[in-house]
This record gives structure tokens, sequence and C-alpha cells, in this order.
């Protein structure tokens, strides 16, 4: 009775429209993910002590992977987190920058840098893809005894995430320009383009799609944004000067270099701000988690913009509010292990503030113990000498190996930050005769 029946619906189901469809069958992990392809270049070995190091490069869990062992291999591997790569489809991977390869060889550590599964600000492809990446080293070369982890920008959102998701497989860390702040970045944006918007006169948000080419202009017109550069001629208005005064606090607050690093990111913060994408991922529409609900605006005049901006909620309060693993997910601020970071005074692409919300997060977790901070009196985003980034690894290596805590900036003394020598510390001096924008702020005594 019970084959009769299965053949009668079989028979009714191929009557009505033919057999039932098949799921696509899964990718192979070797192959990136529908609709990305992968650039993965052979990467021609380094020479340690006279011998060729061992380069591995494949494909693990959709990710473009590249490992590297020197000849007398230490035992420890660092990951490298690279930076957002954009909304395009291909997946790429790079060795670490800033000369750090090349250390990292030379001092006996092995590395391996993941493209990540997927593009976009998806910090949790690069969570998930660093740590399977690492976890893979172990087949393909060994298990490392040590594992640290440096980056930067949205690596830095990697990094600080991937110290709370794993917590206890990573050793150390060096986040770089780091979005530290989470989710408050995005709030950054959004505080631009609303106090912008406001103190103009010209109220457009969300802003509509001509925003760039018809409004904008107008608004950089109203504040004397048209011609101001970096070093030259002061043309802001009256609401202008309290626009860069807003900008400069949320920011960080007021710090050498930070008029001319207005000046410097004026027009492209203003080409951040997008028209709503509701069908977008949230990768591809991170602002969708920004509200200025709490934020309180400094200086208050001659425009009180804590009573007349306009309030924005986020448009996705679930992911905003979710302790989970999201594409753009929260960092509580319990690292656990050393972590050395270093930031950019003047960048506007991802503030210096970022690092005064993750010292606040990992203070109001009693965690300050694990955290060294230092400024590099640079404007553009990761700009940093080969030297700083060098010092900064060596001092976290020596922190790890033996206990030694290097000494930092402190980035949440507002007075400290205001100083005219802050981040002279630790900035290369040598680095200010060379090219970039170290020649904004005066030289170091």
């Amino acid at each position: 009775m019970r084959t009769r029946l299965v053949v009668s619906l079989l028979g009714l189901v191929l009557f009505a429209g033919g057999a039932p469809a098949l799921a696509s069958p899964p990718t192979p992990g070797d192959q990136p993910l529908p609709g990305y392809t992968i650039s993965n270049p052979p990467l021609k070995p380094e020479v340690v002590g006279g011998k060729p190091t061992r380069v591995l490069q494949g494909v693990h869990k959709h990710s473009a992977y590249i490992v590297e062992v020197p000849p007398d291999w230490n035992g420890r591997l660092a990951m490298w987190a690279h930076g957002y790569r954009g909304t395009g489809t291909v997946l790429t991977v790079d060795p670490p920058a800033y000369g750090l390869r090349t250390r990292l060889l030379g001092q006996g550590y092995a590395w391996a840098a993941s493209s990540y599964y997927g593009n976009g600000y998806d910090v949790r492809a690069g969570v998930q893809a660093t740590h399977d990446l690492a976890r893979h080293f172990g087949t393909l070369v060994a298990r490392p005894k040590q594992v640290l982890i440096a980056g930067v920008s949205m690596g830095g959102h990697v990094i600080g995430r991937s110290l709370e998701q794993y917590p206890g497989f990573y050793d150390g860390a060096l986040p770089m320009c780091g979005v530290l702040g989470d989710h408050e970045l995005f709030d950054f944006f959004l505080d631009y383009q609303l106090t912008a918007q406001k103190l103009s006169g010209i109220g457009t948000y969300p802003v509509p799609a001509d925003y760039l080419t018809a409004v904008v202009p107008r608004i950089q017109e109203e504040l004397g944004l048209t011609t101001l550069l970096p070093g030259g001629p002061d043309t802001v208005t009256d609401r202008g000067a309290q626009f860069r005064a807003v900008t400069v606090e949320r920011s960080g607050g007021p710090r050498p270099g930070a008029t001319p690093a207005f000046a410097f990111w004026k027009n492209f913060l203003f080409g951040l701000a997008s028209p709503p994408a509701p069908d977008a991922p949230l990768a591809f529409d991170p602002g969708r988690l920004a509200t200025n609900l709490g934020t309180r605006y400094r200086p208050s005049s001659p425009v009180d913009l804590n009573r007349t901006v306009q309030r924005v909620l986020p448009a996705d309060w679930r992911s905003r509010l979710s302790p989970a693993l999201t594409e753009v997910p929260r960092i509580a601020g319990k690292p656990r292990v050393p972590v050395v970071s270093l930031h950019g005074l003047g960048d506007l692409f991802v503030p210096f503030s970022m690092e005064q919300e993750y010292r606040s997060d990992v203070a109001r977790n009693g965690q300050s113990r694990w955290l060294v901070q230092r400024a590099i009196r640079t404007v553009d985003h990761c700009e940093f000498s080969p030297s700083e980034v060098g010092a900064a690894w060596d001092d976290l290596v020596a922190w790890t190996d033996r206990g030694r805590k290097p000494a930092g900036d402190a980035v949440g003394d507002r007075s400290a930050v205001a100083s005219e020598t802050f981040g002279c510390r630790f900035t290369d001096r040598a680095a200010y005769a060379g090219p970039g924008t170290r020649k904004l702020f005066s030289a170091c005594p």
C-alpha cells in the first residue's frame, strides 16, 4: 500500500510539472564563491641568510592565500589582515606591508595572508578566513607554537573582533589605522553629512542620487570650503569654521595637524555618502548601521546643532545591537593579549577617535594592561614608515615573549592630545623629509 502511494504521488508530481528541482551543489572549498574570481599571481620568494624562502599559494575555504616560511623557521606565525577592498568581484591577497614581510622572515617568522572569501566591508569574512588559514597552516607546514596578527584599516576591525571571537588563539596583535571603534566609524561619516547640511542650510538626508554633483558644491560654497586647501588661505565662513571644529571634535578632539587634515579630507568625506540601498547586503551598505541619536556636538555656536540637527536612527537596528559576528560586528574591548596599535593623527577616513573609542571599551572591561597605542604625525590613511611599523612590531614581540610592556601615547588625555608636540614620541623624524603629508605638521623638537 505504501509503495503504491509513493508511486502515485510521484506520478502526480511529474504530471504537474516534472521532478522537484534539486539544490545547487555546494562550491568546492578550493574555488571562490559564485560571483567572485581570484587574482593571486606567483610571489617570488625572498632570500634569507643566503637561502630562498618557501612560498605556498592556493585557495582554502573560498579564499586565496599566500604562506611564506623562512629557511630557519622559528615555529611562529604572523597573520596579515588586509583592509577594505571595495565592492568588486576579484579577490586579491598581498604580503605584509611597510617592510614587515622582510622583517618577519629575517626574524624567523612565517607569515600568512588571506584574500577573505568576499569583498565589501565584510569583517566577518576577514575574521573567519584569517582564522581558517591560520589553522590550515598546521596542515601545510606545521602547527605553530605562537600566532600573532597584524593588519591595516578594516583589517584592524578584523583584528579587534578576532581576539574576542577566538580567545586564546592569537598571542598578540598589531592593528594599524584600524577601525577599532567599529560602528562609530559610520556614525562619524553620517555626522559629517548632517552637520554640513544643517550649517549650510541645505538639508537633503537621505542623500539623493545627485548629491555629489548638485548638492555638495552648494554646501561647500555656503561654508567656504570650495577653494580650501591644506596649508592655504583659510577661506571658511563662520559656519564653515563651526563645521570644521565639529569635525575635529568628532574625529579625536583638538590636536596637531587637525586644521590641514580637515582641508585634505573634506571632499573625500562628502564622497562617502550614498543613497539608501535597502536590497544590498550589509557589507555593501554598512552606513545603514549609523546613527547620531545620542551624539552631542561641540561647539554649539553660532548654530545650536544639538537642538536643530536632523537625528537619524539606524536603518538596521538588529545588526547594530547584535553581539554576533556580523559583516560589521561590534568590538567589546576584551583583547586579553598584548595589543600595540598605530594611528595617524590627521587620518579622517578612519579617524583618530577610533583609538579613543577602543581605549574606552578596553578600560571599561578592566583590560587596559593589554593595550598600548601610538600616535603618528601623518594625515593620509595608513601613512606609516617602515621604521614606525618595525619598532611597533619589535615591541609587540618583546611584550609577548618577555612580558616587557612598551610605552605608548595617552590617547584619552584631551590636554595631552592637544599639545603641539603630541605624536612626536613615536613618529619617525627621518620620514619628515620624505614625500607624504608629514610636512603639514611642524617638525618635532
